[in-house]
């Protein structure tokens, strides 16, 4: 079992990029509404441009090294016949 702390920040980590992706998406929603355009608010443009970013490269992370397939998907799936 792992320590308590690792998952604390696991879990912290996971809520973190939970949070950036709905900023990200919140921001495209803003501008396709038309409520701002991103030439008049530069400085918000690039903060979501970078955080964009980040979260792209921290998903390609994620899935380079994971550790497989979750077991008991495998199992529902093989249930299924699949």
């Amino acid at each position: 079992m792992e320590p308590r702390w690792r998952r604390i920040f696991a879990t912290l980590s996971e809520t973190f990029w939970v949070l950036a992706l709905a900023l990200i998406g919140l921001f495209a929603f803003l501008v396709a509404l038309g409520a701002f355009s991103p030439g008049d608010a530069v400085g918000v443009t690039i903060v979501v441009l970078l955080l964009a970013f980040a979260w792209i490269a921290h998903a390609v992370w994620q899935s380079r090294h994971a550790e497989g397939r979750d077991a008991r998907v495998v199992r529902a799936r093989e249930r299924r016949g699949f």
